[in-house]
């Protein structure tokens, strides 16, 4: 009798978790109907694995054709290079581009040499996701040669972005990209940390617009950039204890590259606001790739490694100067673009001038 009810009670189990197992299976189907974004054809995932060599030398490649017949692309160079290596640029050689620019020079279209490349399509939206931005035409302004007390406007061609760090001002890092952390829960890091000391100006790296500003139990005073193509959102996180950022800046505000933002410091690590309790004064720099608006906030997040990106950057530095009427440093030589919205933050003063 124990052993039959036992069985009956297994049959009615069975039931009903096939029943469920039915319903879920339904639901499921349904819902990938009524998804729009799993029909959506954009990149989900990206391993930037593009070596500091390779940069630098696709850049100056770049720069030094802007006048000549044939204009280089950079993130052409890094692409075609990119999809030979799977991605890997461990394989990197020198030699290999030196080829692939001469190939160029010498009539060869970018568009013959990857017609039969199943994955240049890929590498090529994937990187210029990355460095798409960073290299182009712009105005900045330079100390004049015959007044060191006036700033004359030069045009020029190059990187038209900027190290976050502000020039004058020492740091140190490495590629802590990965590694763990256990602050809430067991996660990974997903960013470069520059260590330096607390109250360095930080600068924004591209012109963007803000899209975040305030506390994060994690990430202390943060502040997120949207760069004006919607592609990459920089994070500048664990900023000063009581003035973490420009007092005047808000959400929404145009920031130019170069521009002064906040003040590293050591913030984060609690629910309460306004805490130290980093253990040592550096800035979190992220760049998150959004393909997709259904990627910003979610689980799928393209976050890279920016450690080479930095190091590349640190050729570009902005000059800034403490104004003691506002309290806060700003940039000394300012930069133009043509076609960009005009820059929304002010400090309600006179720039700051050279000392």
């Amino acid at each position: 009798m124990i052993i039959r009810l036992k069985f009956k009670v297994l049959l009615i189990f069975s039931a009903f978790i096939l029943i469920i197992g039915l319903y879920l299976s339904f639901f499921a189907d349904n819902a990938h109907v009524v998804t729009a974004d799993s029909n959506k054809d954009f990149i989900k995932w990206v391993d930037f694995r593009v070596s500091y060599d390779a940069m630098d030398k696709a850049l100056k490649a770049d720069i030094a054709s802007v006048d000549e017949d044939v204009k280089l692309n950079w993130v052409e160079l890094l692409a075609y290079l990119g999809t030979r290596y799977g991605g890997d640029f461990a394989r990197y050689k020198s030699k290999d581009m030196d080829v692939l620019i001469n190939k160029l020079k010498n009539g060869t279209s970018i568009e013959e040499l990857t017609k039969d490349l199943k994955h240049y399509g890929y590498y090529f939206e994937a990187y210029s996701a990355v460095l798409g931005n960073f290299v182009g035409p712009y105005e900045i302004q330079v100390k004049d040669e015959n007044d060191s007390s006036k700033k004359v406007w030069v045009k020029k061609y190059g990187l038209k972005v900027f190290s976050p760090i502000a020039a004058g001002y020492g740091y140190s890092h490495y590629d802590d990209f990965g590694n763990s952390r256990s602050y809430g829960f067991r996660r990974v890091h997903l960013g470069n940390d520059l260590v330096g000391s607390v109250g360095t100006p930080i600068v924004a790296v591209e012109t963007g617009r803000i899209e975040a500003l305030g506390w994060n139990q994690y990430g202390g005073w943060r502040i997120g950039i949207r760069s004006l193509d919607n592609m990459r959102y920089y994070y500048y996180a664990h900023l000063r204890k009581d003035h973490p950022y420009v007092k005047t800046l808000k959400e929404g505000d145009i920031v130019y590259a170069g521009d002064v933002i906040g003040y590293l410091g050591m913030t984060g690590y609690s629910r309460k606001e306004n805490v130290n309790n980093i253990n040592t004064p550096h800035l979190h720099f992220g760049m998150q790739l959004v393909f997709d608006e259904s990627q910003k906030e979610a689980l799928a997040e393209i976050w890279i490694d920016v450690y080479k990106i930095a190091k590349l950057l640190n050729r570009s530095r902005s000059s800034v100067a403490y104004n003691k009427d506002t309290q806060e440093s700003e940039r000394i030589y300012d930069i133009r673009f043509h076609n960009v919205p005009e820059r929304t933050l002010h400090y309600n003063t006179e720039p700051a001038v050279a000392p």
